[in-house]
């Protein structure tokens, strides 16, 4: 039987929560906090004790410890990119290490996880290494060497994504994507016939990492910007993807009419069924309705325009 991977992930104690959410969006699995912030006043409460064992005393009560299971079917370089691409965005102190994986062993590790995948009914994600055969003349090929950028596209959230771009993009659109990692919504953009096409990402790696996943696909068309959000972009786009998180797309949601032309659409992804509501009301408060929904596996995707 193969081992599976544990993941350790140290954050404040203060971020506790948010950084839970985010962890809960990684794997299926559910996951083990350790958090020893309320050890002195909660312990007795719950033990009915006077002594607390000295090696409890020496844990850190600054700082807890989320710990995430990868399966062995899984690519756990998958869940510690969003991880990490995530922490960034939020501004969360983070450490990660593993039982099983080390860092400097992902580039040809991870690689047995991957393989080719139909994401919608013209779109397939092929790594660098592998070759693919089309089975129709209209079918897209995406070549991709993710690196250590999230988003190799068998992740739902990535998969959703396409999906609804394969349904929206029309000749000649511009398209903005937002959060972009590895490049693949930028790139499919492009080769369902966008327009002008604009990646941003806060990681520096993710837009290193998409540069050249967009020359791989002949693609180099693409604008790659480091950037929080769409601080750095300008004019505005007909589609917009951004496969976030619910925290970030809710903070998006106020600045979406600077981006987003007047009959444009965004697609929202990265969101699981808990926190749809919440990002609901954001876009319905920012003047947009409900276009289409996608779902699978407990992650949500949604397409608005304005009302």
């Amino acid at each position: 039987m193969k081992d599976w991977t544990e993941i350790n992930v140290k954050i404040p104690h203060k971020n506790v929560d948010q950084a839970e959410d985010i962890c809960n969006m990684a794997v299926p699995y559910g996951i083990y906090i350790e958090d020893y912030s309320d050890l002195l006043t909660e312990a007795p409460k719950i033990a009915h004790i006077d002594l607390i064992d000295e090696d409890l005393l020496k844990k850190d009560r600054d700082n807890a410890i989320i710990h995430i299971y990868i399966s062995p079917e899984e690519n756990p370089m998958e869940a510690i990119s969003y991880l990490k691409d995530r922490f960034t965005a939020e501004n969360i102190k983070y450490e990660i290490d593993t039982q099983s994986v080390i860092e400097e062993e992902w580039a040809t590790a991870w690689k047995k996880y991957y393989h080719p995948m139909r994401l919608s009914g013209r779109l397939v994600v092929c790594p660098s290494w592998e070759h693919y055969e089309k089975t129709t003349s209209d079918e897209k090929v995406i070549t991709l060497d993710p690196g250590m950028a999230f988003g190799t596209g068998t992740h739902d959230t990535t998969s959703l994504c396409v999906k609804l771009l394969d349904e929206y993009v029309k000749p000649h659109m511009e398209m903005l994507d937002v959060g972009c990692g590895s490049g693949i919504l930028a790139i499919a953009g492009r080769m369902l016939g966008t327009g002008r096409t604009v990646g941003v990402d806060i990681d520096e790696l993710a837009v290193r990492v998409a540069k050249d996943n967009a020359k791989l696909n002949n693609q180099d068309e693409i604008e790659f910007i480091c950037g929080d959000l769409t601080q750095k972009v300008t004019g505005k786009f007909d589609i917009v993807s951004a496969n976030l998180v619910a925290d970030i797309v809710i903070r998006l949601s106020g600045d979406i009419s600077t981006f987003l032309k007047e009959d444009g659409v965004i697609i929202v992804s990265g969101i699981i069924e808990e926190r749809e509501a919440d990002v609901a009301e954001a876009m319905d408060n920012a003047g947009l309705k409900l276009d289409k929904r996608m779902a699978n596996g407990g992650w949500v995707a949604l397409a608005y325009k304005w009302r």
